[in-house]
């Protein structure tokens, strides 16, 4: 099930431990700055286009950023 709590966190976390700005992140999945901050504060969420696209940005795997593992990757499965 998604958690939009945990969603908004690891988005954040991801995108601070990368040392991007949210500018940064928006411009890579194509989205406005204010999409991202919307995104981080839990009020708005994303396509699943966008979503992939965080995911593939990041390398991590979708499971983790709904917050259904708690590894960034699933490398047994080759998800990222």
């Amino acid at each position: 099930m998604f958690d939009r709590d945990v969603f908004r966190a690891r988005l954040r976390e991801l995108r601070k431990k990368s040392g991007e700005s949210q500018a940064q992140l928006a411009k890579a999945i194509g989205v406005s700055t204010n999409q991202v901050s919307e995104m981080e504060k839990g009020t708005k969420t994303t396509t699943l286009e966008r979503f992939c696209a965080i995911c593939e940005h990041y390398n991590v795997s979708a499971d983790y950023l709904l917050g259904r593992k708690e590894e960034e990757n699933d490398t047994k499965r080759g998800i990222s």
